[in-house]
C-alpha cells in the first residue's frame, strides 16, 4: 500500500513535460529576440513578429495547407430570436480542437486568418479549456492578441462567455507579467472590452415566473449586483482603471 501524501508518477511527469517545453519556449523566444536585434529591425512591431513567430517551421510538401471548407461555426446565431447562420471559412485541421498550447499555437497562427475566425476558435474553446491549455505558462504576446480580438467582435450574447475566458486566463502564470508587457494598443483594446461589457449588463435571464414580483425582483437585482463584481474585479487583474 501507498502511504498517504505519496508522490503521483503521472502528475510528476505532466509537471515535468510542462516544464521542459516552457523552458524550451523561452530559449527559443530569446534566440528570436537576439536574432531581431542582429537584424536592427526598425520597429517594436516587427521584432514582436518575430517572437511570436518563433516557434514556426518551414512548411514541408506534405503540409495540407490549402485544404478549407465551409463550417456553420456561429454561436451568437443560437441566441437570436430569427437566426441568419453565416458562413465562417475555417480550414480542415480545426475540426478537432487543440488540448495542448503547443497544438494551439499551431492552429491560432497557421490557420486562422480573420479576427472573427480567431474570435469564434476561442469562444469554442471555452474558459475552461483555455485555462488548462495555458495553465504552465502564457505564451508572449498572446494576452494582447486575445484582448484585441475580443474586443473588436465581442457581442451581449457573448457576454458570459468571454467572462469566463477572461477569468480563466487571469489564473495563468505570470499573467501579472504578460498583462505589465501590453503594449499601449493593446491595454486600450482591454479598456474597450470591459467597456462593452459595462455596457451589455447582465448578459439575459429565464422568462419571469407568474406572481412573486417582487422577489424576482430582489433575485435580479442580486445577480446584476454579483455580475458588476466578477467585472470589476477582472478590471483590477488586467490593470483598466
Amino acid at each position: 500500500m501507498e502511504a498517504d501524501g505519496a508522490l503521483d508518477p503521472a502528475a510528476l511527469e505532466r509537471e515535468l513535460r510542462a516544464a521542459v517545453a516552457a523552458d524550451a519556449r523561452r530559449e527559443r523566444e530569446n534566440d528570436a529576440k537576439l536574432r531581431a536585434l542582429r537584424q536592427r529591425v526598425p520597429s517594436y512591431q516587427e521584432f514582436r513578429n518575430i517572437v511570436l513567430a518563433s516557434h514556426l517551421k518551414p512548411l514541408e510538401k506534405k503540409d495540407k495547407m490549402g485544404m478549407r471548407r465551409n463550417v456553420l461555426w456561429n454561436p451568437c446565431a443560437v441566441h437570436a430570436k430569427a437566426p441568419q447562420a453565416s458562413d465562417v471559412e475555417i480550414p480542415q485541421e480545426l475540426d478537432q480542437l487543440p488540448g495542448t498550447s503547443a497544438e494551439f499555437y499551431r492552429d491560432w497562427r497557421r490557420c486562422l486568418k480573420s479576427g472573427k475566425e480567431k474570435y469564434q476558435f476561442l469562444l469554442e474553446l471555452g474558459g475552461k479549456a483555455l485555462g488548462r491549455i495555458f495553465q504552465a505558462d502564457l505564451g508572449f504576446g498572446l494576452l494582447g492578441e486575445f484582448l484585441t480580438v475580443l474586443a473588436e467582435n465581442v457581442c451581449h450574447e457573448d457576454r458570459d462567455a468571454v467572462l469566463q475566458i477572461l477569468e480563466s486566463l487571469s489564473g495563468t502564470k505570470r499573467f501579472g507579467l504578460n498583462v505589465d508587457l501590453l503594449s499601449e494598443s493593446e491595454k486600450e483594446s482591454s479598456r474597450d472590452l470591459f467597456r462593452k461589457l459595462q455596457s451589455f449588463g447582465t448578459a439575459g435571464h429565464p422568462s419571469r415566473p407568474a406572481g412573486c414580483e417582487a422577489e424576482w425582483e430582489a433575485h435580479l437585482t442580486k445577480r446584476k449586483e454579483a455580475e458588476e463584481s466578477i467585472v470589476m474585479e477582472l478590471m483590477k487583474c488586467y490593470q483598466v482603471n
